[in-house]
């Protein structure tokens, strides 16, 4: 009884040591660098338009809190969009490219030029192609998205070792099942590497979007703030993108927890 109750404390102490780590000195960090920034435009006094200050971003945020959540629910909605397709898309591409020699050397190399192509140059384009909307910025961000999605499932499956391969053949074990029982398996953490570095990319792609043509979204706010110099608006609409980025990262971070407990972590 003693030594359960000391392995229940050990755990407690550990999990408030872990939370605490976790959590407590992010949120340190971020006071510390706005108590340094406040301090520095203090110290200063640099004109608003050059850097504002952390309690003038404050006070334009309340003033634009009637159309802040319009503007970020857009950009949220086109990331998102685009993100899913992207993973729709990417894993079977991935799966295909994987059980195809032909295709590893002809559609692989195809993509890889495609991903090298600046998806600032291609907004435009697409504005052109399909018109304004929520559209070409989808599909900005399925663009950004879909190449570390791909790369990712695709070396996932490969790096399953060929010995396990062999021994689930030598038992008589079809395709599918080699499939969902081995490389799938085998896969998962790497493809949420790319998921994760993919949601990051995602919120990019949509501001860049936003940025070649449109009159709503947080890249429509920045934009429209620079050209007006209200630095501290762009701050703001920055400051929640940010946010947003740093949510979904751990959405999908959490997600990882819950469907792949075996995948290795730090």
């Amino acid at each position: 009884m003693i030594i359960q109750k000391l392995n229940m404390n050990h755990r407690n102490l550990f999990l408030s040591k872990k939370i605490t780590l976790d959590f407590g000195l992010p949120i340190l960090t971020l006071i510390t660098l706005l108590f340094g920034w406040q301090v520095l435009w203090w110290l200063t006094s640099p004109p608003p338009w050059f850097l504002p200050s952390p309690m003038s971003v404050i006070e334009v945020t309340l003033k634009w809190i009637d159309v802040l959540p319009m503007h970020a629910g857009i950009t949220l909605y086109e990331t998102l969009t685009g993100f899913i397709l992207a993973i729709i898309f990417g894993i079977p591409i991935a799966v295909v490219i994987v059980y195809s020699t032909f295709l590893q050397r002809t559609v692989y190399p195809i993509l890889l030029a495609f991903q090298s192509v600046p998806k600032v140059a291609v907004a435009p384009l697409l504005l052109m192609w399909v018109g304004h909307g929520e559209l070409p910025k989808i599909i900005v961000v399925f663009l950004v998205c879909f190449f570390p999605i791909v790369v990712s499932s695709a070396s996932g499956m490969q790096s399953v070792p060929s010995s396990l391969l062999d021994l689930v053949r030598s038992l008589s074990a079809n395709p599918s099942m080699v499939f969902l029982k081995i490389r799938l398996p085998n896969a998962l953490p790497y493809i949420f590497v790319g998921l994760k570095v993919a949601i990051t990319l995602a919120v990019i792609g949509a501001v860049i979007g936003e940025f070649v043509g449109s009159n709503a979204g947080l890249g429509y706010l920045i934009l429209i703030s620079t050209q007006q110099f209200d630095t501290a608006l762009a701050f703001s609409s920055i400051i929640i993108l940010t946010t947003m980025s740093i949510i979904l990262f751990y959405a999908i971070e959490l997600l990882e927890k819950i469907l792949v407990p075996w995948a290795p972590r730090q």
